[in-house]
């Protein structure tokens, strides 16, 4: 089968690679629909993460189910399915705590890679959820969208206890900044400010929900927040970027008492303790549980009462995806989707 390969950095190439096959009896394998390039693949692309071999790429998926292994319950051949991009088995004292992110039989997607024309998925009766049928094809970029980047912004806005009364701020206009706008604004936030620069970025926040647009950084972003809330900070802030920047203008555009919900993927952060200790704010965060939202989500998406898809804006054949990368790496695409 074609599957996108990273060789090393700056060298993503499409290859045929072993087809996959049931290895486990709660294994699964889909023919996928779509796929897309993730910010968080930026890492190894652009040789922040070591690549010392080829790897597969990819952990956002949706699809239709080809073949499904002995203990496989919940998804059958010819179904078409939406997956998280950690596989977790459902039935563990964590997953059932609601953080199927921190399985104790977790599986990152990334390790076995999606951009790909099938693809295994361990675990498949806690991992997959089936759509009511077979979805009309302008709602593949939404489902897709449900896989990684909604489920990671949703969780963003929960984790910062978004809601009725209170003034969200979030950092960072990728996928994910942009979702979290979208679910602040679906779990009932009075006013959403989005910190970007980039004007098709500000506006597409604005669609989702957002009110303000701050356009300053770092401190001075921390200041504007402020003054858009009478000195105090916001009650909710979403970190979505994973940077050290990021991280200190979350933290410092918080108001006492109030909440950080952090779902960038950290790289060298590190917080001041004695900061920390007088800010007295809540953080909560990590690998989005995605697959706890995935049945919500897929409801709202079927339903068309939002449309998450919208952050792809560009589109191309899964043959093309050295082109996917490029694009987003240069800032020329927020989201690339990948068609089969």
């Amino acid at each position: 089968m074609r599957a996108t390969v990273l060789h090393a950095p700056g060298d993503v190439r499409v290859e045929n690679i072993e087809d996959p096959r049931i290895i486990e009896p709660t294994d699964a394998i889909i023919r996928l629909t779509a796929t897309c390039v993730c910010g968080s693949d930026l890492w190894p692309y652009r040789g922040v993460e070591a690549v010392d071999e080829p790897i597969p790429m990819g952990h956002e998926y949706v699809g239709v189910v080809e073949e499904v292994g002995g203990e496989v319950e919940t998804v059958r051949p010819g179904r078409f399915v939406v997956g998280s991009f950690v596989a977790s088995d459902g039935t563990c004292e964590i997953c059932r705590s609601g953080y199927p992110s921190s399985c104790v039989h977790r599986v990152f997607m990334s390790q076995v890679g999606t951009q790909s024309e099938r693809a295994r998925i361990p675990w498949a009766d806690g991992t997959l959820v089936a759509t009511p049928g077979m979805p009309d094809p302008d709602l593949i970029p939404s489902l897709l969208a449900a896989s990684d980047v909604l489920g990671t912004g949703w969780f963003g806005a929960v984790a910062a206890e978004a809601g009725p009364g209170r003034t969200v701020a979030v950092v960072g206009d990728g996928a994910v900044g942009l979702l979290a706008v979208l679910a602040a604004g679906r779990l009932g936030a009075e006013r959403i400010i989005a910190m970007s620069r980039h004007r098709t970025r500000q506006e597409l926040a604005v669609e989702f929900g957002a009110t303000d647009v701050v356009t300053e950084r770092g401190d001075e972003g921390v200041a504007k927040v402020k003054e858009l809330t009478g000195g105090l900070g916001a009650h909710s802030v979403i970190e979505a970027v994973g940077t050290q920047e990021a991280m200190e203008q979350a933290v410092r555009s918080t108001r006492a008492g109030g909440h950080v919900g952090f779902v960038g993927v950290s790289h060298d952060v590190r917080l001041n303790g004695e900061e920390l200790f007088f800010s007295q704010i809540h953080l909560h965060g990590g690998p989005a549980p995605v697959r706890r939202f995935l049945p919500e989500l897929i409801d709202l998406i079927w339903r068309r009462r939002i449309d998450p898809g919208k952050v792809f804006d560009l589109e191309l054949p899964l043959d093309q995806a050295a082109d996917a990368y490029r694009a987003m790496d240069e800032r020329r695409a927020v989201k690339a989707l990948l068609r089969l």
